[in-house]
């Protein structure tokens, strides 16, 4: 039962790690100063990248347990 949504249960920790390093709440770095400048370049696309993944992670397990989708 849980091997089949295998995929679906990576891309949720995937998006949930996203979410919160996008969002500050995990930490990248020790060092403030780098820390900082990961964030800046990173940090944009992790806080719409994250939820994004989550979403989509949610649909397809629920669309799998349905049986909406083709996938056996």
């Amino acid at each position: 039962m849980l091997a089949a949504y295998i995929d679906e249960i990576i891309m949720f920790f995937a998006g949930a790690w996203a979410t919160a390093t996008g969002f500050g709440y995990l930490r990248v770095s020790k060092d403030p100063i780098a820390e900082e400048k990961w964030r800046a370049r990173f940090g944009k696309h992790l806080k719409w990248i994250g939820p994004l993944l989550l979403l989509i992670a949610t649909v397809l397990a629920v669309a799998k347990f349905t049986g909406a989708s083709g996938a056996t």
